[in-house]
């Protein structure tokens, strides 16, 4: 986060805008990737990481937690968010870390209400969806990278068409507002080895999301 702002906002600008979805490479130095994982060790020991499903009953195969006053889950019930942890506890508060992250690409008038945690292990995919469980789609998706590559995708606000894929590395951030908001995206792959940060590998996601 010691890149140089570059207007009269204090937003900084992207290295890369893919069909409207602004990208900060290497975003969080390694010190502040370290704090942050050190920071979401303390959340899953709160809220530990789990298997969500789909409405069928099929298991996906990242495993995801939530911080902040709500937390998104999915069951045979469906997509949502809501105050607690499935096994009932609240959700931890969202690490300093990724606020200032917030503050720095996103709106400064607006605190996000959700960090959704997604850990990919090498085997672990997400297939092109849109985010469009939040009630006011006028505030982006901010989405943190940490840990080994990944292949993302980037489509339509429709399904079909052309779509760009990008490797996403430790550190980068991603913003998806304006007419990308509901861009169709997912995670195609993710390349084992690429990263040291975390001790057995694998990748994680942190999107935050103003819900309500």
């Amino acid at each position: 986060m010691d890149k140089k702002i570059r207007d009269n906002s204090g937003r900084i600008a992207p290295d890369l805008v893919v069909r409207g979805v602004d990208v900060f490479e290497g975003f969080l130095g390694v010190e502040k990737q370290q704090e942050l994982l050190d920071d979401l060790r303390r959340v899953v020991a709160a809220a530990p990481l789990f298997v969500p499903t789909t409405s069928n009953g099929r298991e996906m195969s990242v495993r995801i937690t939530s911080a902040g006053r709500l937390g998104w889950v999915s069951d045979q019930s469906g997509y949502r968010y809501q105050e607690a942890h499935p096994r009932g506890m609240a959700w931890p508060a969202i690490p300093d870390v990724v606020m200032e992250v917030w503050r720095a690409v996103g709106p400064q008038d607006r605190d996000p209400d959700s960090c959704l945690i997604n850990y990919y292990d090498d085997h672990a995919r997400m297939g092109m969806h849109q985010d469009r469980d939040e009630a006011d789609f006028s505030w982006p998706v901010v989405s943190i990278s940490l840990g080994d590559d990944a292949l993302f995708r980037i489509g339509n606000t429709t399904r079909g068409g052309k779509t760009e894929s990008l490797w996403l590395r430790s550190g980068d951030v991603v913003v998806m507002g304006g007419d990308a908001r509901l861009a169709y995206h997912g995670v195609d792959r993710v390349k084992a080895g690429t990263s040291v940060l975390l001790p057995k590998g694998g990748r994680i996601n942190l999107t935050l999301r103003v819900v309500v």
